[in-house]
């Protein structure tokens, strides 16, 4: 399989599990967080927490999803790592605000932030390689 028939399946898979994280946190998290005997301002925190995880890591997949389809042009190198990134990121990112919610747990207290900075590195990627497809088309045309 190559590069971006596994970013189309990554991108597939991580928006399905953005959605069935969504569904959970819409659906039952509410009950089960009351039954743990959470307070309200607890319990809509932690609601508003597995919110953004499921955002973006929907917005993430929409990107890995988008460059696996367009990618296969000039700057495909550094849309590639964009994609890595954006999975390490959102792995961190919404992994810990997951961990947080259903767990009451994170494995360090960065994680979070180490997550977004990985995003936006992802996404200053996507960035370069507009610039070195512009390059690469200027150079082509000469």
């Amino acid at each position: 399989m190559n590069t971006f028939r596994w970013l189309l399946l990554l991108a597939g898979i991580s928006g399905a599990i953005a959605v069935g994280i969504g569904a959970i946190g819409a659906h039952s998290l509410p009950k089960q967080l009351e039954k743990r005997g959470l307070s309200p301002e607890l319990i809509t925190k932690k609601l508003e927490q597995c919110e953004l995880g499921v955002r973006y890591q929907m917005y993430h997949a929409l990107a890995i999803l988008s460059i696996a389809l367009w990618g296969r042009s000039a700057g495909a190198r550094l849309l590639g790592i964009a994609c890595v990134l954006f999975l390490l990121g959102t792995l961190c990112f919404s992994g810990g605000l997951y961990s947080i919610v259903f767990a009451d747990e994170i494995i360090h207290w960065s994680i979070v932030p180490i997550g977004g900075s990985t995003l936006i590195l992802g996404w200053l990627c996507v960035a370069m390689s507009a610039i070195a497809s512009s390059s690469e088309a200027s150079a082509g045309g000469r």
